[in-house]
């Protein structure tokens, strides 16, 4: 799930579009929503299967998924990015198709009251996760700041160290805690998956990407001791008026990163994702619902 279908992209080394028609007839349409998911196939040791975020609908993942012959009932975890609607919407769906008990991996600060409050005072509640819903439906809650290992070769990094000066979080975001409404602009549940591609480096995969894409790089090579970056995939956080100043210093740390392939999306916004096609066309893959991207 992502914010742009565009049923025309062709596919090229890494990026596999979902077919128009079969047998001569035109498929149904996927479904792009505001907001994030997507399925992790690691063969190390052995297959696993990771579902990492689930959209903004209870319906528009799973839809997608049908859609596309995946067969939700064989994931073996879900990681949740952070605790916003965008990307946690389809998960009590996701764990009915499940049917039998899976660990979720989530930080402690997904489960908090969370609000928007705008410098004319007015504020946006979020929606709130139920742990307790979400256990009767077959999650084993896994709470962690720390980085949770999942194999030799896939991590969730846990809470983020913020230590970039551009990346300054989100200064209208408030969160409920022990009570009392307080500011709550870095978002310390924001984390990332982290797979080590053998001989090729790491693919590091956000969500909305709250901590800043260069602090969850960088964060993510200290974790692995893995310097070289094989692809960026998912939300970059770079757009509307209050996030468009860190584009220009995001790029230029990117540029410097160096990524095999780089895919922004969902909240990334038009206006990076230009800049980052336009200043790294030799990694930029542009994303769509439905890509399979073959790490």
């Amino acid at each position: 799930m992502d914010n742009i279908t565009d049923l025309l992209l062709d596919s090229g080394t890494v990026a596999k579009r979902p077919p128009l028609y079969a047998n001569g007839i035109m498929l149904p349409p996927l479904i792009a929503e505001h907001g994030f998911s997507v399925l992790v196939e690691v063969y190390d040791d052995s297959k696993q299967r990771i579902l990492f975020d689930t959209g903004v609908s209870e319906t528009g993942m799973i839809y997608n998924a049908d859609r596309l012959g995946v067969d939700l009932s064989a994931i073996d975890a879900v990681v949740l990015s952070h605790g916003h609607k965008d990307h946690f919407a389809g998960l009590v769906p996701a764990l009915r198709r499940v049917k039998h008990e899976i660990p979720l991996i989530v930080h402690p600060d997904v489960f908090l009251k969370r609000f928007l409050i705008f410098p004319n005072g007015e504020k946006i509640e979020f929606p709130v996760l139920s742990e307790d819903e979400l256990s009767s439906n077959g999650a084993h809650v896994k709470r962690t700041r720390e980085p949770y290992v999942m194999s030799d070769s896939i991590l969730a990094t846990g809470e983020i160290p913020r230590l970039t000066y551009f990346e300054k979080g989100f200064p209208i975001h408030y969160a409920e805690i022990n009570g009392e409404l307080k500011p709550d602009p870095l978002i310390k549940d924001d984390q990332a998956l982290i797979v080590n591609v053998e001989g090729k480096g790491v693919v590091v995969i956000t969500g909305c990407g709250h901590a800043g894409i260069i602090n969850t790089i960088n964060y993510a090579k200290k974790l692995t001791g893995i310097d070289s970056v094989y692809a960026v995939i998912g939300g970059l956080h770079l757009s509307g008026k209050i996030f468009e100043e860190t584009i220009e210093p995001t790029v230029q740390e990117l540029q410097k990163i160096n990524p095999t392939y780089i895919v922004p999306s969902h909240c990334t916004g038009w206006r990076a994702i230009n800049k980052i096609a336009n200043t790294m066309p030799a990694g930029f893959v542009q994303n769509s619902v439905g890509t399979k991207f073959l790490f």
